[in-house]
């Protein structure tokens, strides 16, 4: 009963929940709402300062096609990037290992003991470790380096969801622009994507389990800063 009652409990916990969209969150998250604010302030000072519908949608589209692909790109580089200097990394540490294993052995010890553990069993747990050279290079990559062994890599699958992200939040402020006369569209398309970086900020809160407000206004301010910025520079290249 206990057992099951524990189970049923660690159920809610977001470390024992398989998702596919908490490892690629950040992706997700900064590219909708780069998509969002970026498109929705080049078109806004296009609309403006041309007053031709024709030409904010097809600037808008070139805007979210083009900078979609750059986006993905851009993650996919940096997590590449990150990935191969971890690996790095990790071959110095294991050559470390192999021609240092006693000055290995003694940072390993004074890590342990800087993390909180007694020298007894500090100085016990060393010497079992050190018996077996994989599990001294996970420990050693986990205590000092701060990189998790055998980690799944991102790199592809952060720049997809970067590269469609970035779509879809570019999609939103144009949206209005295919079915209502210019003039309307401007103050909808505003609109809704405010209420889309709002709705995008509570949204984080299944993974993060922030207060849904917070988290909605707090993305809805750093976006509409951005968004303000975004406005007055299409504005004035508009006009």
């Amino acid at each position: 009963m206990q057992t099951e009652t524990h189970h049923n409990f660690n159920k809610n916990f977001i470390h024992h929940q398989k998702s596919k969209i908490a490892s690629v969150l950040k992706e997700v998250v900064f590219g909708m709402e780069d998509g969002m604010v970026s498109t929705l302030g080049s078109i806004t000072g296009i609309a403006i300062g041309s007053g031709n519908q024709s030409t904010v949608i097809l600037a808008g589209s070139v805007i979210v096609a083009v900078e979609s692909i750059s986006m993905g790109i851009g993650s996919y580089l940096s997590n590449k990037s990150e990935e191969e200097m971890e690996e790095r990394k990790m071959q110095e540490e294991k050559q470390e290992i192999e021609k240092y294993p006693k000055e290995e052995k003694e940072e390993l010890y004074k890590i342990y003991l800087n993390d909180g553990w007694n020298k007894d069993l500090a100085k016990l747990m060393v010497e079992n470790v050190s018996q077996n050279k994989e599990l001294m290079l996970k420990e050693m990559a986990l205590r000092e380096l701060k990189i998790v062994p055998d980690g799944e890599s991102i790199s592809i699958k952060g720049g997809f969801y970067m590269f469609f992200a970035y779509i879809v939040g570019g999609l939103i402020p144009m949206f209005s622009y295919f079915f209502l006369p210019i003039n309307k569209a401007i103050p909808i398309s505003i609109a809704i994507t405010l209420i889309g970086l709002f709705v995008l900020g509570m949204s984080t809160t299944k993974f993060t389990k922030q207060p849904i407000i917070k988290s909605g206004l707090r993305i809805l301010i750093m976006g509409g800063i951005a968004l303000v910025a975004g406005i007055l520079a299409g504005t004035l290249i508009g006009e």
